[in-house]
């Protein structure tokens, strides 16, 4: 027997966040009328306090001395813990002053420690050190460049993140290293990115992203800036080889609120709260193998997916987006497919588009990951004739949408909420007919009719409240529920729709 949607719809914080007080705020938006009350993690305006005294052992941080925590790093030991006092501390006046933590170092924020660059530092934490913890500190007012972030600057292994507030920043408020973890912290108002999961050098394994609120990033508007950059959002994950991702608040991000970009791998994304951002909730891109279950997402893709409705495009941009990504038996992960389940979609503009892009493959000038190949090529030379178009290249050589199972969702969607008549009531599988370059052995519809038909990507067993269309193959081909339904698509068995239950 099915599990009804209700039993499950609305994700909670784990038992240990909620535990530590981190969530729940009386300022926090009011729940949509008829949804059940929703334990998010809002921690922006209620973060856990820090130690009022200093830990037995540490080393003590005066506000009134500037450069205070960044000397007494230096000549203190590896493992140090510092703790900061109440008020505003500051680093030296220099573009490139900034705190250059040793291995195994601790900084604890008192109540109301916040380090400020005051607009003229670039970076507050970084080096190579591992395995430094960051609890209960406010970290504002730092300039980092595009792309670059102030909290672990380096991308250094083994960090630590908790309680903290990392808010009103230039660039990336957070990079990530392997085995980081972010808890129950609030990531605000940065210009780029609440956070960047980019290493220069390796793979990012092991990270852990829990509980934390993810909000109004990407305040300088990079893709105005910089038109089709992909470089913005709530948290930009890059090649990273392991990552749960569980019980966030992730909301009213200028960009999308998660993206997954180029060669990730093994996701767990999961009871979390994805909702009101300008762009899509979700994007999972040129990336393998995830789980994404028990999530809420709501009101997303409302600003992007209209303005492109405007210009007249045709492209089903949804709220959970997944281009030339899928599942790879060959790739060790938790899964070898991409798993969409017990999610509630809710008033957004569109539902779940699979795409993949017939030009886009390792060593086409049209690859917009310039300069990577997939998983299963290490060289992107490789790709290129005669080999590409046979055996095992022509499959390998391309990011696939593929082994992509959608089922038990809800899907609801009122048009007047949303505020549209046409283009945001689509779920789509499609590719475009390829034409570039002219010696690609992709052209003509062959990845249209492999990803519709043959790549095993599968609806099953959702529910759909709302005038939901579906379309195929390609944009131009726009079905109705029956049509998706049987051959040649025969998707959606078991599920259901109302047209007219969604309002």
């Amino acid at each position: 027997m099915r599990i009804t949607w209700r039993k499950w719809a609305v994700p909670v914080v784990a038992p240990a966040l909620l535990a530590t007080g981190c969530v729940g705020s009386d300022d926090a938006p009011a729940e949509p009328a008829g949804a059940a009350s929703t334990s998010v993690a809002r921690v922006c305006a209620r973060t856990v306090p820090g130690p009022a005294t200093a830990p037995a052992g540490a080393v003590t941080v005066d506000p009134a001395v500037v450069g205070d925590l960044a000397e007494k790093t230096r000549s203190s030991l590896p493992g140090t813990t510092f703790w900061l006092r109440p008020g505003k501390h500051r680093l030296e006046p220099g573009r490139y002053s900034q705190v250059v933590p040793k291995k195994g170092n601790r900084y604890l924020g008192a109540p109301g420690a916040v380090l400020d660059g005051r607009r003229t530092n670039q970076y507050a934490f970084g080096g190579a050190a591992r395995d430094v913890t960051i609890r209960h500190l406010t970290v504002q007012g730092f300039v980092a460049p595009h792309n670059e972030g102030v909290v672990n600057h380096d991308s250094a292994d083994g960090w630590v993140i908790e309680h903290a507030k990392i808010q009103y920043n230039s660039g990336a408020g957070l990079m990530a290293g392997a085995r980081q973890r972010v808890r129950a912290s609030c990531l605000r108002g940065n210009g780029q990115y609440g956070m960047n999961a980019y290493k220069a050098a390796g793979r990012i394994g092991g990270l852990v992203v829990e509980g934390n609120e993810i909000t109004a990033n990407n305040t300088d508007d990079w893709e105005r800036r910089k038109p089709g950059c992909g470089c913005t959002g709530g948290v930009k994950f890059w090649e990273v080889d392991g990552a749960d991702v569980r019980g966030n608040w992730v909301h009213d991000n200028r960009g999308a609120g998660l993206w997954a970009d180029t060669n990730n791998n093994d996701f767990r994304i999961e009871d979390n709260v994805l909702e009101a951002n300008d762009g899509a909730a979700l994007i999972y891109e040129t990336s393998y193998n995830a789980v994404i279950r028990k999530n809420t997402i709501r009101r997303n893709n409302r600003v992007e997916g209209r303005r492109y409705a405007d210009r007249g495009d045709s492209f089903p941009y949804a709220t959970v987006y997944l281009s030339e990504a899928g599942g790879e038996p060959r790739i060790r992960a938790r899964t070898d497919k991409i798993e969409i389940y017990r999610n509630v979609l809710e008033d957004n503009w569109s539902g779940i588009t699979l795409w993949e892009n017939a030009d886009r493959f390792c060593n086409s000038p049209a690859n917009t990951s310039s300069g990577n190949c997939t998983l299963l090529v290490p060289r992107a030379d490789r790709c290129a004739r005669p080999g590409i178009a046979t055996a095992p290249l022509y499959a390998d050589c391309r990011w696939k949408t593929q082994r992509v199972e959608i089922h038990d969702n809800r899907f609801v969607l009122d048009k007047s909420a949303v505020g549209c008549t046409v283009k945001c009531d689509r779920m789509a599988v499609l590719a475009n007919y390829g034409t570039y370059p002219d010696w690609s052995p992709y052209q003509g519809e062959r990845v249209s009719r492999a990803i519709t038909h043959q790549q095993h990507n599968r609806w099953y067993d959702n529910d759909y409240l709302g005038p939901w269309k579906f379309v195929a193959h390609d944009p131009s081909r726009v079905l109705d529920f029956g049509q998706w339904q049987v051959t040649p698509y025969q998707q959606d068995a078991g599920s259901t729709l109302d047209p007219r239950a969604g309002g």
